[in-house]
């Protein structure tokens, strides 16, 4: 990615969603050639010269202290998770550094999964790869193990696999969501070669990647709610909570669970049973590499 098109792409996008009223600015009676804030407005809110939030726009300024990227978060009313991608997007090259080393998933988190059995769980790691996954979830949303490893990847299935539009009820805005998860991870990781091929592929091959990706919306999903249908038995309401799992913060433990005593939980049983460990034939833990972890390079 060209760093300076995506500062001024960014800095421009949440500008332009903030009024000069909401921001409590006083009308000055000229015409307005674009919505939302003009550059001198946005730099009268966060305590900047014009000429110096014009250049940082441009991506021409020097790289701004904290205490800047602090106000120009506050002026532009970014959330958390934008105002750290803002952080990412500003800091001086070389300080983020493109990940080189394959992640593995630990043996006992390999354990873990087998022991959340009775509800659909998963491990991302980078660009959304699916690193390890259980029974239930590969029966919920697709068979990732049967996939070619370079294939496990949670945006690629969403947006590529014509199933996933059958099996999420709301597509739309679990798709647009994951592309807002990797356009945090291009600006915290911008010399990922793989991140980018996969950037690459999916605005070759997918109708609305690029209108979403152009939006330079940015998200972290922590918590929320699922609804998939599965054509054995019909729709399943899911609450899913995402953890950074300790010893490697790039990789989330994924839980998809149904409100007990609803029929999710009584279809998530179904499933369970005609999924049954003893017809699993997905590989079990390996044995510890070096540094005591498993699972697929990635």
């Amino acid at each position: 990615m060209d760093r300076s098109s995506e500062i001024a792409n960014f800095l421009r996008t949440r500008r332009a969603r903030i009024t000069p009223e909401s921001a409590g600015l006083p009308a000055d009676g000229r015409p307005r050639r674009v919505p939302g804030l003009r550059r001198e407005e946005a730099a009268r809110l966060a305590g900047v010269s014009t000429e110096y939030y014009t250049r940082l726009e441009q991506g021409r300024a020097a790289h701004p202290s904290s205490e800047v990227v602090d106000a120009l978060a506050r002026a532009l009313r970014l959330d958390a998770t934008e105002h750290e991608h803002l952080t990412d997007l500003l800091a001086r090259p070389g300080t983020r550094r493109a990940p080189v080393n394959p992640q593995r998933v630990r043996q006992g988190l390999h354990l873990m999964l087998q022991t959340l059995d009775h509800v659909p769980a998963y491990i991302l790691g980078r660009r959304t790869d699916v690193l390890a996954s259980n029974r239930l979830a590969r029966a919920v949303l697709t068979d990732f193990d049967a996939l070619p490893v370079p294939r496990r990847n949670l945006a690629r299935y969403y947006l590529l696999d014509p199933q996933a539009r059958e099996r999420i009820r709301d597509w739309e805005q679990v798709a647009c969501e994951t592309v807002a998860m990797l356009r945090l991870e291009a600006g915290r990781c911008p010399g990922d070669r793989r991140l980018a091929d996969l950037i690459g592929e999916l605005t070759l091959k997918s109708p609305q990647f690029s209108t979403w990706w152009n939006d330079h919306r940015v998200l972290r999903h922590t918590h929320g709610t699922k609804h998939y249908w599965h054509p054995l038995v019909g729709d399943l309401h899911f609450f899913y909570e995402s953890l950074n799992l300790p010893g490697d913060e790039n990789q989330i433990l994924c839980v998809y669970m149904p409100e007990p005593g609803s029929a999710t939980a009584e279809s998530l049983r179904i499933l369970s049973s005609w999924n049954a460990p003893a017809t699993d034939t997905a590989p079990g833990p390996r044995p510890a590499g070096p540094g005591g972890t498993v699972g697929p390079d990635t």
